[in-house]
């Protein structure tokens, strides 16, 4: 019956998900959009008008993908985020006129495609509960990945970052998609410890606790990306790093459910070999994306440089 009734909403739970994903695609573009224009002004992005629109977009597209989510399943919702990447790629070609050549194009695609493969093969999830999470929580693997990806994210913001940030689009990428490792299981942990904290029942203080400490590390990691995602399209062109940020937030948010949740249980031997075929595609986008970019980089020097008789 629980299944039933989860599929139900499927169809409702999909035409949520295809809005909200052209939704999203608008975000980097509309962003980009403000930066530039302000750059042009002399002002700050934060008062342009294009990039507040774009900024209510991933509002209102994050609000969407919330949704979605509850209504149909996630192995059919989240492939159709592929849709938001094409999507920027066409309005950004539009608005901001930046024209991928046929590498960029090409890799997009291919990006697009091998995460597709890897959502769907990815490890089914598993029957979440309270009791669960607070389990997980204290397991020496998970933990031991939890100070991993700090150690990480203090080494890319405070040292990475102002060095080679403004050169290397995969140190912003790699800086927002690890904190997706936060933002998406937390979103879940919150829904798990809802009832407890806002029901009916006598109020339970390590439930509020938990629920406390999971908003903190949501508001906190939101807040982070957003920084560096801005930092990001003030540096580098909208479609290609939407491209490779799907593709690597996809990949860090399918490793840390699996981790929290014991969703690797469900894997397959037939699942991890096409896992690894996606992941192999995704790589070869994500390399004919960075060609793409030099590419393009070098193009633009010749460009500038004044012409000699």
């Amino acid at each position: 019956m629980a299944d039933d009734s989860g599929l139900s909403g499927a169809p409702l739970g999909i035409a949520v998900a295809v809005i909200s994903s052209f939704i999203n695609g608008s975000t980097f573009a509309l962003q980009k959009k403000g930066i530039l224009r302000s750059r042009d002004k002399g002002c700050s992005y934060l008062t342009d008008v294009v990039w507040c629109s774009g900024t209510l977009s991933m509002i209102v597209g994050q609000i969407g993908n919330f949704l979605a989510y509850n209504l149909a399943p996630a192995v059919i919702v989240t492939p159709l985020g592929a849709l938001g990447v094409l999507f920027g790629a066409v309005l950004a070609s539009w608005i901001l006129e930046e024209h991928l050549n046929i590498l960029g194009k090409l890799g997009c695609v291919i990006c697009c495609c091998g995460s597709v493969v890897l959502i769907i093969h990815a490890p089914k999830a598993a029957a979440a509960s309270r009791e669960l999470l607070e389990e997980r929580l204290s397991d020496p693997v998970v933990l031991t990945y939890i100070l991993l990806v700090l150690v990480l994210l203090v080494v890319l913001i405070a040292w990475v970052a102002p060095a080679h940030g403004a050169t290397n689009i995969m140190v912003y990428v790699a800086i927002c998609s690890l904190l997706g490792s936060f933002t998406v299981p937390s979103s879940k942990g919150l829904g798990l410890l809802a009832p407890a904290v806002f029901g009916k029942g006598p109020s339970d203080g390590g439930a509020l606790a938990l629920f406390l400490g999971l908003l903190a590390a949501l508001a906190v990691s939101v807040l982070i990306q957003f920084v560096f995602i801005n930092k990001a399209l003030e540096c580098f062109s909208s479609n290609i790093f939407e491209a490779v940020y799907y593709v690597t937030f996809t990949s860090t948010v399918i490793l840390a459910s699996a981790l929290l949740f014991r969703e690797w249980t469900e894997l397959t031997l037939t699942d991890s070999l096409a896992m690894l075929c996606g992941l192999t595609t995704v790589c070869v986008g994500v390399i004919l994306l960075r060609i793409s970019q030099e590419a393009a980089i070098v193009w633009k020097g010749k460009e500038a440089r004044p012409k000699t008789d």
